[in-house]
């Protein structure tokens, strides 16, 4: 059985290992367009800070591939895929034969349209070589502008502050976080982000960059010139997806997939930050481009490219973070529309230094943000991915000291 995988993160790699767990003779290809080898995407932040060497970034031993008894593509980049004569066509017109296909390609950052974005030292935050580049532009910066509010831009602030710059942070939403947290935890995390020593700007877009051969200013939307040494474009990704013959295999904002992360097209799978299935909270279709969601689609489409059936339960949003002295929890739906038949309770706030917020549908729990005393956390995930029923009045879960772990039982 000829296995080939478009994707070299840690859904490819997860898919390959369980794969080769099932069965030791199969034929297994990665095409990566990375030379380097898997690594954690999410610890690039830290080499940025500074608190961790680019050496580390690596997942796997330098020896992977050969002891995997896999044959590695990298540096080369799936052109398409021709589903009727099972092959994937690289951007050089190599052809790939294959009996089991996965899309595991990943999400590329969300592009940003705005004048002089060519000029020197504006990046992105997404890989290896991104994180390398930014280290190297270091050397004589004072002055960052980070775009966007979200996790990405987050750490890319925090990193570009350990380092010493003085950090613009520009926001285009009212508040961080906002795909994360509602407005309550938003205006909290924001207070928090300007008493540590940067500036945010909320309600602001960058219309272009000026500079002469390396950027020199960003200009917002209202034309205000923000002197900067380097630039940070942190406003979320997109699935890979332009490869895919969309008539064949179905895409909306991923690729689809059922329970068994298979496509439309029997043999041919998805799994990752490229994939989309039902979200366990939402109980629709969702892209959920997390590093732990895309670990375990890619163990379970592995598994079932080998031959043993084994269903993905859906997958659901949640993050765990430090911003500062805050501990933020966040899981499922955050902040819903207020016409779509949710309840909403919440407590405490930023005089308090604390605040909880419960989503509920029914008598199911689909939703939590947490600031500080976030030790039951893990329980309220669990409520939402085992989708049980909440007996107790929604105003007894936020009193002080609720047990969440007795709706466990």
């Amino acid at each position: 059985m000829k296995h080939v995988i478009i994707g070299n993160g840690i859904a490819g790699v997860c898919a390959a290992e369980a794969i080769r767990l099932l069965d030791a003779t199969a034929d297994i290809t990665i095409i990566g367009d990375e030379t380097f080898p898997p690594y954690s995407r999410p610890m690039i932040s830290y080499v940025l800070a500074g608190s961790q060497p680019h050496g580390k970034l690596p997942i796997r031993s330098a020896h992977f591939y050969e002891e995997q008894k896999i044959t590695p593509l990298l540096g080369r980049r799936a052109g398409s895929i021709d589903v009727d004569s099972r092959q994937v066509l690289l951007a050089d017109d190599t052809r790939i034969d294959f009996d089991r296909l996965l899309i595991a390609a990943g999400a590329d950052p969300r592009p940003l349209k705005a004048e002089g974005l060519e000029l020197k030292n504006i990046f992105y935050m997404r890989t290896q070589e991104h994180a390398k580049q930014q280290v190297a532009a270091l050397d004589g910066a004072r002055r960052a502008v980070v775009l966007g509010g979200g996790l990405v831009g987050f750490k890319a602030a925090y990193g570009l502050l350990k380092r010493g710059l003085a950090v613009t942070m520009l926001i285009t939403s009212g508040y961080p976080l906002s795909m994360q947290v509602d407005e309550t935890a938003g205006r909290m995390i924001l207070d928090e982000l300007i008493r540590h020593g940067l500036t945010v700007q909320v309600g602001v877009t960058v219309r272009g960059f000026e500079g002469s051969g390396s950027i020199q200013a960003a200009v917002t939307d209202a034309g205000t010139r923000l002197p900067c040494d380097m630039v940070i474009i942190g406003k979320g990704v997109l699935p890979c997806r332009t490869f895919i013959p969309k008539g064949q295999i179905e895409v909306d904002l991923g690729v689809v997939v059922d329970e068994h992360l298979q496509t439309r097209v029997p043999g041919i799978y998805a799994a990752g930050d490229v994939a989309e299935m039902v979200d366990i909270a939402r109980g629709c279709r969702w892209v959920n481009a997390l590093w732990p969601e895309a670990a375990g689609q890619g163990r379970v489409a592995g598994l079932n490219m080998a031959g043993r059936p084994v269903a993905y339960p859906g997958s659901l949003s949640r993050n765990v973070m430090r911003v500062f002295d805050l501990d933020v929890f966040t899981v499922g739906i955050a902040d819903p529309r207020e016409d779509a038949g949710y309840r909403v309770v919440q407590t405490g706030g930023a005089a308090r230094k604390y605040y909880r917020r419960l989503v509920l549908k029914d008598d199911l729990l689909v939703g939590a943000v947490m600031i500080n005393r976030i030790e039951q956390g893990g329980v309220l995930r669990s409520l939402i991915e085992n989708r049980i029923p909440i007996r107790l009045p929604p105003e007894a879960l936020i009193a002080p000291g609720f047990n969440f772990g007795r709706l466990l039982f």
